[in-house]
């Protein structure tokens, strides 16, 4: 039952559309401008970096705050004393937010990517973790200035972070507990791909945008 709330909290916290909301209050819908997404690459070309700069704040920190939430509710109080049972809730609540960034009943189920929101979860896991992914992303994309694949780079970095930490025992689950952190941490990666795959097309076609260039 705890997951399935977690899941709850985590959506109604994704729900909140943090470069939808800014442009409503420059007067427009993000999602007709540009790639017509509701995120930070989109909201950065369309309105500039100010807004590029609170959508992603925005959206990291919804995913931040949601599982923070779910920690202190039930952290401790799940049954599994031995076990640090926040982690594997916190991963229900990230998944939760994500969805509901990406899948926003109110505008249609037209959201974002998540990849903020992912943020927000490496945030949540480990500081190392987040210090890397910061690294590859802005690494990748000062290399080559596709943002799209550090986006990319980084979904495919948390499967493999947590899979690494997870054999190195440094979760603090049970086997059982870690095969469903497992699952988790794959559904959202392979969601993530999914999400990008125009850009992966793109970018082996040698057309993707760089960082930089105005939306249409």
């Amino acid at each position: 039952m705890e997951r399935v709330i977690c899941i709850l909290i985590g959506y109604v916290f994704g729900l909140f559309q943090t470069s939808y909301l800014y442009g409503r209050l420059n007067g427009i819908d993000i999602r007709e401008h540009g790639s017509g997404n509701a995120g930070t690459t989109n909201a950065l070309r369309t309105l500039g970096k100010k807004a590029g700069a609170v959508t992603f704040l925005g959206d990291c920190f919804k995913c931040v705050f949601a599982v923070w939430l779910v920690q202190a509710l039930f952290d401790g109080r799940t049954g599994y004393p031995e076990e640090h049972m926040g982690v594997l809730l916190g991963m229900y609540a990230s998944l939760g937010v994500i969805l509901g960034h990406n899948f926003p009943f109110y505008l249609g189920f037209k959201g974002g990517k998540g990849i903020a929101a992912t943020a927000g979860l490496f945030f949540s896991l480990d500081p190392l973790l987040t210090v890397i992914a910061a690294v590859t992303f802005l690494g990748a994309v000062a290399l080559t200035r596709y943002v799209s694949l550090g986006s990319i780079l980084v979904v495919i970095e948390l499967m493999a972070g947590v899979l690494i930490y997870g054999v190195q025992g440094r979760w603090g689950l049970s086997q059982g507990h870690l095969m469903e952190l497992y699952g988790i941490t794959a559904f959202l990666t392979l969601m993530a791909l999914w999400r990008h795959r125009s850009n992966i097309q793109r970018l082996l076609a040698g057309t993707e945008r760089k960082i930089g260039e105005k939306a249409e």
